[in-house]
C-alpha cells in the first residue's frame, strides 16, 4: 500500500541523493501504525538504501520536567527495540538545550550524508522552525509527513476554522477517504554498514524522587493496554460519565496520542472494529442507529459518537489552530470579540490574586482548584473537566490575560504529560480567550469569555469527594 501524496510536503526543492533514508521522529514515536516512517521505508525500498530512523532528545524542551523525560524515554527505548527487529537503525542525538539542538541536528544529519530526510508533521512554531532550518540547511531533499491527524490537518482546511461547527463536516466528508488500515513495517533488506553510537539508557534517565513520575508508564504496548481497557471498561459510559472527575470514565489516552505512542487512526480503527460499523455511522450516531445491529453494541454508539467527536474533530480542530494560528500561545491569537472584552475588564478588581508559585503550589483559597492541581502534579494528567475549571480561575485570579496565559500553560507544560500539544494550548485559549467559542453574559474579569462557576461543579459532581482524594494523596 502507497502512503496518499496528500499526506506529504516537500520542505525543500532538492533531489533524492545517493545516501541512506533517514527518519527524523519527532512528533510520532513508534514503530507501527506511523505513515511517516512507512514513507521513509517506502523511499528506502524503491530507491534501494538503508533506513536510518533518528530521534533528537532536547532537555527541558519547552519547560518539560522529569516525568515527561520519563515517559518519553521509557517510549524510545521501545522504538529501538522495535526497529532492530526490522533491520532498521536507530540513532539518538542528546541535546543539552533548545538553543543547541538544532545546530546537533544538523551537524548529525551532515555526517550521515542522507539522500533524504523524512519527518513527521506538528504545528507546534519550534518545530516548524526546526523543519525549515533542515530544509535550507541540507542538500537533500527534506519531506514531512502528517502522520498524527486522519485528514492531513492541510487538507481538512486552507485556514483556521472559527469552531468545532465549521471543521466537523469538513472532517466528515473526507474521513471515509483517509481511514484506512495500516501496512506492516517490513524488515528492511538493505542493513546500514555505519554504526551507530551504542545509547546508554540507564544514564539518559534524570535523577527524581519517585513521587514525581505519576501513574503513566510509556511505550506503545502501555498505550495499547490502556485502549484496550478503555474500550472494555470505560467507553460504555464515556458519554454520561466522562465530565465526572472520580467516575474514570475518561480515555486517559492523551499523553500516548500526545507522543505519538498511539495513532490516533489506530484508536478509530478500534471503535469500528468494535461496533463493526463505519466511522460515518458511529459520528452521526443520532440518524444512524438502525444501522447499528441491534443484537449487538447498539447501547455503545452514543458513547463511540461522543469519544469520537473528541478524539477526531476536537484534537484535530486544535492542530488546525495551531497551524493557522501563530500567535496560538499569545493573546493576541485570541478572537477579536474575547480580545476586546478582556480589555474592558483590565482595570477591575480581582478579589483574590495567586503568584505562580502559590499556583504551583496548590495555595489558593479553593480547595476545588488545589486539588485539580495536585491531580496534575501526582499523576502528570488533569481530569479534562476540572483542567477547563482550573484555566479560567487563573484567569480571574491574576492581573491580566496575558499573566494567566502565561501561568496555566507554563504549569501545564511542565506538569502535564500532555502539555506542550496543540490541544492543551487550544484549551487554554478555549478558557481564557474564547478560541473556539462565543460571545456570553458579561461578567467582571471575564467580559464575555464564558464563566465557570465553583456552584456548577458541585451540581455535577461530589466536590467533596474529589477535594479529599487529593488532599490525602498531595
Amino acid at each position: 500500500m502507497s502512503i496518499k501524496k496528500t499526506r506529504i510536503r516537500r520542505v525543500n526543492e532538492n533531489p533524492v541523493g545517493d545516501g541512506p533514508v533517514v527518519y527524523w521522529m519527532n512528533r510520532e514515536i513508534r514503530t507501527e501504525d506511523n505513515w511517516a516512517l512507512l514513507y521513509a521505508q517506502e523511499l528506502a525500498l524503491e530507491h534501494e538504501r538503508p533506513l536510518v530512523v533518528v530521534y533528537n532528545l532536547v532537555l527541558g524542551y519547552l519547560g518539560g520536567g522529569v516525568p515527561q523525560q520519563f515517559f518519553k524515554l521509557q517510549g524510545l527505548e521501545e522504538v529501538e527495540k522495535g526497529l532492530q527487529e526490522k533491520n532498521i537503525a536507530f540513532a539518538l542525538i542528546n541535546s543539552q538545550d533548545v538553543e543547541t539542538s538544532g545546530k546537533d541536528l544538523v551537524k548529525f544529519l551532515e555526517d550521515l550524508e542522507p539522500g533524504v530526510v523524512v519527518t513527521d508533521f506538528s504545528p507546534i512554531r519550534a518545530q516548524l522552525d526546526w523543519v525549515k532550518m533542515l530544509g535550507k540547511a541540507l542538500e537533500c531533499s527534506v519531506q514531512m509527513v502528517d502522520a498524527h491527524n486522519i485528514v492531513p490537518v492541510w487538507i481538512a482546511s486552507p485556514k483556521q476554522e472559527y469552531g468545532a461547527y465549521t471543521l466537523r463536516p469538513k472532517l466528515h466528508k473526507l474521513l471515509s477517504e483517509y481511514l484506512e488500515d495500516f501496512p506492516e513495517l517490513q524488515i528492511h533488506p538493505y542493513p546500514l554498514t555505519q554504526q551507530m553510537p551504542d545509547i546508554d539508557w540507564e544514564k539518559l534517565y534524570p535523577k527524581h524522587d519517585e513521587g514525581v513520575l505519576g501513574v503513566f508508564v510509556g511505550g506503545s504496548v502501555s498505550a495499547r493496554d490502556r485502549l484496550n481497557v478503555f474500550l472494555r471498561e470505560r467507553l460504555p459510559v464515556y458519554a454520561t460519565d466522562r465530565n465526572n472527575p472520580l467516575a474514570d470514565a475518561q480515555s486517559d489516552l492523551s499523553p500516548y496520542l500526545h507522543y505519538g505512542m498511539l495513532a490516533p487512526e489506530r484508536v478509530v480503527l478500534e471503535v469500528m472494529k468494535l461496533l463493526d460499523a463505519p466511522v460515518e455511522v458511529v459520528m452521526h450516531a443520532k440518524k444512524n442507529k438502525a444501522k447499528v445491529d441491534e443484537n449487538g453494541p447498539l447501547e455503545l454508539i452514543d458513547h463511540a459518537s461522543a469519544f469520537l467527536e473528541e478524539l477526531v474533530v476536537r484534537r484535530e480542530l486544535s492542530d488546525n489552530f495551531c497551524f493557522y494560528n501563530k500567535s496560538y500561545d499569545q493573546v493576541e491569537g485570541f478572537p477579536e470579540w474575547a480580545r476586546k472584552a478582556l480589555d474592558r475588564e483590565r482595570s477591575t478588581k480581582r478579589e483574590y490574586l495567586y503568584t505562580e508559585k502559590e499556583f504551583e503550589q496548590a495555595r489558593t483559597h479553593d480547595e476545588l482548584w488545589n486539588a485539580a492541581e495536585r491531580e496534575m502534579m501526582t499523576t502528570g494528567k488533569m481530569h479534562g473537566y476540572m483542567r477547563m475549571y482550573w484555566a479560567k480561575k487563573i484567569l480571574e485570579w491574576t492581573k491580566s490575560p496575558e499573566e494567566a496565559l502565561e501561568i496555566a500553560i507554563s504549569l501545564n507544560d511542565r506538569y502535564s504529560l500532555d502539555g506542550r500539544d496543540p490541544n492543551g494550548y487550544a484549551g487554554i485559549a478555549w478558557s481564557i480567550g474564547g478560541v473556539h467559542d462565543r460571545s456570553w453574559f458579561a461578567r467582571p474579569v471575564y467580559g464575555t469569555v464564558r464563566y465557570m462557576a465553583r456552584s456548577g461543579c458541585d451540581k455535577r459532581f461530589d466536590t467533596k469527594a474529589y477535594i479529599a482524594k487529593w488532599q490525602e494523596r498531595g
